[in-house]
């Protein structure tokens, strides 16, 4: 497993950058496009589930699915965002932080390069590289 990270500079303030992840419907758009995030309660404890989908960045079948249930482990309005995958015990953060030209947004990980271009582009009104 890599101790890596991947991040990105997003012209927009941390407050627009955490909404597109703190709500589900958004978060959906860009971290895996035709894949859905369910997370009723965006709390400390509660549980999410991420359903990945068939895509070309993946090597799923047409018609299959593969539910992957997820813990929250911290929020903190505007800077952090961790969850816990409980099958593959992997915790995952996602921190925001200002700078003069935007939010720096950082995942714990390295391989969210193609999610965070889509947020970045999801964001500044572009069309989303990555679906």
């Amino acid at each position: 497993m890599s101790n890596g990270s991947s991040s990105i500079l997003i012209a927009k303030d941390k407050e627009a950058v955490w909404n597109a992840i703190e709500n589900d419907e958004k978060f959906s758009v860009w971290y895996a496009p035709g894949s859905k995030w369910d997370i009723p309660t965006f709390a400390v404890g509660e549980q999410a589930v991420f359903t990945l989908m068939p895509s070309s960045y993946n090597d799923l079948k047409e018609g299959e699915c593969m539910p992957m249930n997820f813990t929250i482990k911290e929020v903190i309005p505007n800077q952090k965002f961790s969850y816990y995958w409980d099958s593959n015990e992997m915790h995952f953060t996602i921190e925001l932080c200002s700078e003069s030209s935007g939010t720096r947004v950082q995942f714990n990980q390295d391989g969210f390069e193609y999610s965070l271009a889509n947020l970045k582009a999801y964001l500044e009104g572009k069309e989303l590289p990555y679906v």
